[in-house]
């Protein structure tokens, strides 16, 4: 079977370029936890969609560490010292085909575990060795400040909730259901947010004949 072309990323294939990641590198270690990277993101998604959630929320779960396998510095080490800034890797990868309130998830559940931390004081109790160890590496706690200009971001809610799933989602004794089972939630968002992006051109392209 010819392996499919990746070198240019559309909205036929960026779904097939996300499981292909799943399957080729899902099974290494997790930053230190007792599920690998591809059992963490399928556990979040797959508890989002036990509990009802929207599929945004479910989607984003999914995908919000897939900056692990993109980003040009590699993957998290408990021996890090300094961050790899998975999550501005992740959103760069998906932000051509997915709606900000996805994006967002990936790109700011780093900042949700600070703004957590600094939120609500119980929060730190949740986190593991390495969730701790890459929060150092983060920046440690929102200041007052950091706090104030983060809930200004408009899809704040569902980021807070992918980060409660991203603390989840470390059970080793989980089953969950492989990255095709999320593939049509997920082709169907990318298909949508594609369909928005092509009437705004369309929208814009008549505006300006108008004006011409």
């Amino acid at each position: 079977m010819t392996k499919p072309d990746f070198s240019i990323l559309t909205q036929d294939n960026i779904v097939a370029f996300l499981g292909d990641i799943f399957e080729r590198c899902g099974d290494e270690e997790y930053l230190g936890e007792p599920v690998t990277m591809a059992q963490h993101m399928l556990q979040g998604a797959t508890i989002a969609e036990e509990n009802g959630l929207e599929e945004d929320i479910i989607v984003g779960a999914l995908l919000h560490d897939i900056g692990h396998f993109t980003s040009e510095f590699g993957t998290f080490s408990m021996n890090d010292t300094e961050d790899r800034y998975h999550e501005e890797a992740g959103a760069e990868v998906l932000s051509a085909f997915f709606p900000s309130v996805i994006t967002d998830c990936v790109r700011y559940h780093v900042a949700a575990k600070r703004y957590l931390c600094a939120t609500k004081p119980d929060y730190f109790d949740r986190l593991s060795d390495a969730s701790v160890h890459s929060l150092n590496l983060q920046g440690g706690p929102m200041s007052e400040e950091e706090v104030a200009e983060f809930e200004k971001n408009p899809n704040l809610k569902k980021i807070i909730q992918v980060r409660y799933l991203d603390e989840a989602g470390k059970r080793a004794d989980m089953q969950t259901p492989d990255f095709w089972h999320f593939a049509p939630m997920v082709q169907k968002i990318v298909d949508g947010h594609m369909q928005t992006l092509a009437a705004e051109r369309t929208a814009d392209a008549d505006t300006e004949r108008e004006a011409g």
